[in-house]
């Protein structure tokens, strides 16, 4: 059985400042009365080593939130604060460039960073060991299945040697079971890195089944509605009773949130 976050965390002096903190973050688009605004007055934490699950309705905010974390794009107003931490982003879709092998494709993280030759390439093999990808080093994108390629982006993310994983709905193409198999896949990896991690997703039994947090974005613009704690032990199945009756909980209270709303 997995220790819970808080027994993680224990060995933590109080002191321990969050991974990323947003203090009051608001984000409008364009000006004046042609102004949209996608965020209001957002603050919210991630602890080290926490993994935090963002849900919202569609147009709410969560990719703009997670594109300002990432240094992406800027405030309107508010502060955020990752203390200097490495982040690493990863898309819905693998965007990897189909000119180059899957090896290729994660030194590209290890090559802005300054890694020499040999030793990018050996450690561009150990990330795709570590994703369950050793052997496919040689083979092209166009050559693997959506799941492996989303494998493929995940080494590059960890080759960028981050602290903090920005996740915007990375398994929201695939397939059920293949999606299942990378949920245990990200959390293995997630528990032996100690990262913390902000996931968006759409689908509620994967933030409840990921997440030691879930935090539930209003419509737009996006406010933090409520934020659900998840005590459910590790490892977790996305259809076992306790994550259906906490997705059941949660999908309720976003169906109120979209109604509020006219959505």
């Amino acid at each position: 059985m997995t220790t819970p976050l808080t027994e993680r965390a224990a060995g933590r002096t109080e002191g321990d400042r969050p991974a990323i903190r947003l203090d009051g973050v608001s984000k409008t688009y364009g000006q004046g009365r042609n102004g949209l605004p996608a965020l209001d007055n957002v603050s919210l934490s991630v602890r080290p080593g926490e993994f935090v699950s963002l849900l919202g309705a569609s147009g709410c905010g969560k990719s703009t939130l997670l594109s300002l974390v990432a240094g992406l794009d800027r405030p309107t107003a508010g502060r955020i604060d990752t203390q200097g931490r490495k982040i690493a982003m990863m898309f819905q879709e693998p965007a990897l460039f189909p000119w180059l092998t899957v090896s290729a494709n994660v030194e590209m993280a290890l090559r802005v960073q300054g890694v020499a030759g040999k030793e990018r390439r050996d450690r561009a093999a150990e990330f795709l060991e570590i994703v369950h990808l050793g052997g496919f080093g040689a083979k092209r994108p166009h050559e693997l299945s959506g799941g492996m390629r989303q494998r493929v982006s995940l080494a590059r993310a960890l080759a960028q040697d981050a602290d903090v994983l920005l996740m915007d709905e990375p398994f929201g193409a695939l397939d059920a079971m293949t999606r299942d198999l990378l949920h245990d896949e990200l959390e293995r990896i997630w528990q032996k890195r100690g990262l913390s991690v902000l996931f968006v997703t759409h689908n509620v039994r994967e933030a409840v089944r990921l997440g030691d947090r879930v935090v539930l974005l209003s419509s737009r613009p996006g406010r933090v509605a409520e934020e659900f704690p998840v005590g459910i032990d590790r490892p977790r199945v996305i259809d076992s009773p306790r994550v259906a009756t906490l997705a059941a909980a949660i999908t309720d209270r976003l169906r109120q949130e979209v109604l509020r709303h006219g959505r």
